[in-house]
C-alpha cells in the first residue's frame, strides 16, 4: 500500500512530482525533447505550483509511455504539514493504480505524513459490500539510506482498527462482541486483556455503569487492557474510552434522525483500543492501563429513569437528570476503577460525550479539559504532530455549582448552558486529585470536516494518544 524506494526498478501508472510555487523543476533523466515539451505545457497552462494546482503530461520516453503529474504545494514559506495533508489527500483520492511520488525538497518527502494520507485515502468500510474498493499503491522515492517506516504503518493500521470498530453496526458490535475483539487484538499485538462481566461489575459496586446498561439484552462489560513495559518507571498511564456500543438515549429517547450515527458512540473506546495496539506493536517502554466501560443504552421496563439516585463506585450518590447523558456515568465508574484498582498515576479519558462541544467547536476540533497544564501541553503537542486539532476548554470551579443536587451528592448534568464544561466537571470529581485530561470527540470522531479524512469514522485520537504515551 505504501513504501519507500531508493532506486527505480519498474514503471508506474503515474509519476508525481511535488513542487513549491515558483520552484518547478524537470527531472534531468527525462530526454531533452520531452523536457522541452513539458516546459511548453507549463507555460501554456500557466502552471506555477500554487496550492492544490496540478498539471498532467503524457509522453514517450524510450519505449515507455510515461504519465506524469506536477502537484503544487503553494509558497514554500507558508508550507505546513497540514497543507501537505490536504493537498495530497485531495489529489490521491482521485487516482488509481500504482503511483510514484518524488520531490527535490525534503519537506515534500515527509514519509510519516504521506503514509498517513495514503492510508486515509485507502480506508473504505466495505465489510458488507460484495465489491471491495480498489487500493492505491504509493511509493515515495528517497535517494540514499533506507528509512524505517514501521511506525508510520503501525499507526495507520491501528487507526484503521479504530475506524472499523466505529463503522461496524450495533447488531455486530455490542459490549460482548467488542470485548471478544479486544481479546483477539491483545493476543495479536501483545497486551494483556481482562474482561469483567456484569456479575464482576456488580461486585465492584459499579452501579452507574450497570444502570446505563441494564435495559439492554446484552449486558455491560468492563474491558481492561494492560501493557506494562515501563521497566523501572513507576508511572502508570490510564487511558479510558467511552464504550457505548449504541445509544438510544434511554427513556429520554433521541429523535430518529439523531439515532442513525449512534453506533459511533463507542469511538472513544475504539481510540484507546487502537492506541494500545500501536503502543504494544512498537514496544513502547511505558506502563499503560486502558479501560473501556462497554454497554448499550437501551429501553425496557427495567431502564434507569430521570430522578433516580444511584451510588457510584467511589461512594458518591448521583441524581439522574437525563438518561441521554449516559456516557459520563459509565466513565465515572471506569475512572474510579482505574484509580483504585489499577493504581494509575494519571488519567486521559476520551469520549463522544456532548453535543455541546460541537456547538462550541464544530466537527473540526476536539475540546480538551485538564486539571494539569503540563499534561494538556503534552496532549496538544502530540495532537499537532498528527494534524488532529484540539482546543483547551475552561474548568472554572464556578461551573460545579450547576451540578449541585438537593437530594444527592451530585447531579450528573448541569443544564444546557456550558454543557460540555459541566460534563467535564462531573468527570473531574472522580479522578480523586490525579492529573486528569478529558477529550470530548463528539464532533471529530465521525463525519468530521477535516479535509484529509473521509466521511465516516475518523479514528481520531489513536495517533495522538500513542504519541502522548511515547514522547513523555
Amino acid at each position: 500500500m505504501f513504501k519507500i524506494v531508493n532506486k527505480l526498478e519498474k514503471s508506474y501508472d503515474l509519476n508525481v512530482a511535488l513542487v513549491f510555487d515558483g520552484g518547478v523543476e524537470i527531472c534531468d533523466h527525462i530526454s531533452a525533447g520531452n523536457r522541452d515539451l513539458i516546459k511548453k505545457l507549463i507555460d501554456k497552462k500557466e502552471f506555477s505550483g500554487k496550492k492544490g494546482e496540478s498539471l498532467r503530461v503524457d509522453f514517450i520516453e524510450g519505449e515507455h509511455l510515461v504519465s506524469m503529474a506536477f502537484v503544487g504545494m503553494g509558497k514554500e514559506k507558508e508550507f505546513t504539514n497540514d497543507i501537505y495533508r490536504e493537498v495530497m489527500f485531495e489529489f490521491l483520492s482521485k487516482e488509481k493504480g500504482t503511483i510514484l511520488i518524488s520531490s527535490d525538497k525534503g519537506a515534500l518527502s515527509n514519509f510519516e505524513v504521506l503514509g498517513e494520507i495514503v492510508y486515509n485515502v485507502n480506508y473504505s468500510f466495505d465489510t458488507f459490500k460484495e465489491k471491495k474498493a480498489d487500493k492505491l499503491e504509493v511509493e515515495l522515492f528517497l535517494a540514499g539510506h533506507e528509512r524505517d517506516i514501521t511506525e508510520t504503518i503501525v499507526l495507520s493500521e491501528a487507526t484503521d482498527i479504530a475506524r472499523d470498530l466505529v463503522d461496524l453496526p450495533a447488531n455486530v458490535i455490542n459490549p460482548v462482541t467488542l470485548a471478544q475483539k479486544v481479546v483477539d487484538l491483545g493476543a495479536e499485538y501483545g497486551f494483556e486483556v481482562e474482561i469483567l462481566d456484569e456479575n464482576d461489575i456488580e461486585r465492584l459496586d459499579m452501579n452507574l455503569l450497570l444502570a446505563v446498561g441494564r435495559a439492554s439484552i446484552t449486558k455491560p462489560r468492563l474491558i481492561v487492557m494492560r501493557y506494562l513495559n515501563g521497566k523501572d518507571n513507576d508511572e502508570k498511564i490510564g487511558l479510558i474510552g467511552k464504550g457505548l456500543t449504541y445509544d438510544t438515549g434511554g427513556l429520554c429517547i433521541k429523535p430518529a434522525d439523531s439515532m442513525f450515527e449512534m453506533k459511533s458512540d463507542m469511538a472513544g473506546a475504539a481510540s484507546v483500543i487502537g492506541a494500545m495496539c500501536a503502543i504494544a506493536a512498537e514496544k513502547v517502554e511505558r506502563n499503560v492501563i486502558a479501560i473501556v466501560p462497554a454497554c448499550e443504552n437501551a429501553i425496557n421496563e427495567n431502564a434507569y429513569r430521570p430522578g433516580d439516585i444511584i451510588k457510584s463506585m467511589n461512594g458518591k450518590t448521583v441524581e439522574i437528570i437525563n438518561t441521554d447523558a449516559e456516557g459520563r456515568l459509565a466513565l465515572a465508574d471506569a475512572i474510579t476503577y482505574a484509580v483504585r484498582n489499577e493504581k494509575v498515576t494519571e488519567i486521559v479519558d476520551i469520549a463522544t460525550l456532548t453535543g455541546a462541544v460541537m456547538v462550541a467547536l464544530g466537527s473540526l476540533t476536539t475540546g480538551v479539559f485538564s486539571n494539569c497544564d503540563e499534561k494538556y501541553s503534552m496532549i496538544e503537542k502530540a495532537s499537532r504532530l498528527h494534524g488532529e486539532k484540539v482546543w483547551r476548554m475552561p474548568l472554572f470551579e464556578e461551573y460545579a455549582e450547576q451540578l449541585k443536587s438537593t437530594v444527592a451528592d451530585i447531579k450528573h448534568t448541569g443544564g444546557r448552558m456550558g454543557g460540555s464544561i459541566t460534563a467535564a466537571k462531573f468527570l473531574e470529581g472522580f479522578a480523586e486529585g490525579l492529573p486528569w485530561t478529558h477529550m470530548d470527540i463528539a464532533g471529530t470522531s465521525f463525519n468530521s470536516s477535516v479535509k484529509w479524512v473521509k466521511k465516516g469514522a475518523t479514528g481520531v485520537g489513536v495517533k495522538s494518544l500513542y504519541s502522548y504515551v511515547k514522547n513523555r
